[in-house]
């Protein structure tokens, strides 16, 4: 009970690491695994993709309960303006709801709003892949790319040198693996495994990548040369 009472006291976490980039053809949005309380790591192999259309996904970082429960009331939304018109939504328009939840919630939590900063990106036949930035506030940005929780302050630099115009999906997708993998490299609240969702004209792909597939940094154990049978393990993921 006192380990209880005492993470009541504390700000909500945003321990994370989500990213949007948008390609030629698509987005492809990810994120870590690892879900934390403080310093208690209570699921390493979490899904903070969540769908809100078939066509647009938000990958979630912030105060769990915010986060899903926005994502549960703009998947309603977006259901019922789907049956209306017919087809995929646009992800604007998606956005803005997610958007506009967030903004008009400012008040909730003693007047300190709703913990979400999320990335909110999908595919739809009038613009293409789209990603738009929503940090916490409810502000909302369509950028190339976007990156938020704890783990995205120690990749600004790799993201500006790294990103190019242009990249392919296969590129793109080794890009946000990258840049994800070097978050779980140095931050604590970062870790676990890499879920990646790619959104193009030919609908949604999802991809797990495992510790096997990931390239270690910053003299990390190298699974992919300690898992032949072994038993050789990865201390702290």
């Amino acid at each position: 009970m006192d380990f209880i009472r005492n993470n009541q006291s504390q700000s909500p976490d945003t321990g994370t690491t989500i990213i949007g980039v948008a390609y030629e053809g698509g987005i492809v949005i990810g994120c870590d695994t690892r879900v934390s309380i403080g310093n208690y790591i209570n699921n390493r192999t979490s899904d903070k993709i969540t769908p809100l259309a078939e066509n647009v996904f938000l990958a979630r970082s912030g105060s769990a309960p915010d986060t899903q429960l926005v994502a549960d009331y703009v998947r309603h939304l977006v259901h019922q303006h789907v049956m209306e018109i017919g087809r995929d939504p646009d992800v604007k328009t998606v956005a803005n709801l997610a958007m506009q939840i967030v903004y008009n919630n400012k008040g909730v939590n003693h007047g300190q709003g709703l913990c979400a900063a999320m990335v909110c990106a999908g595919w739809d036949k009038h613009n293409g892949g789209q990603v738009f930035a929503m940090p916490i506030g409810g502000t909302l940005l369509p950028v190339p790319w976007a990156i938020d929780g704890s783990g995205s302050t120690f990749i600004w630099g790799f993201m500006d040198a790294e990103y190019r115009e242009g990249m392919t999906r296969a590129e793109t997708e080794v890009f946000c693996i990258k840049a994800i993998s070097l978050a779980m490299a140095r931050d604590a609240s970062s870790g676990g495994m890499v879920r990646l969702v790619t959104v193009d004209k030919d609908g949604a792909t999802r991809r797990l990548v495992t510790h096997e597939e990931m390239e270690p940094f910053y003299e990390e154990l190298d699974l992919r040369k300690v898992r032949d049978g072994s038993g050789g393990v990865a201390l702290g993921i």
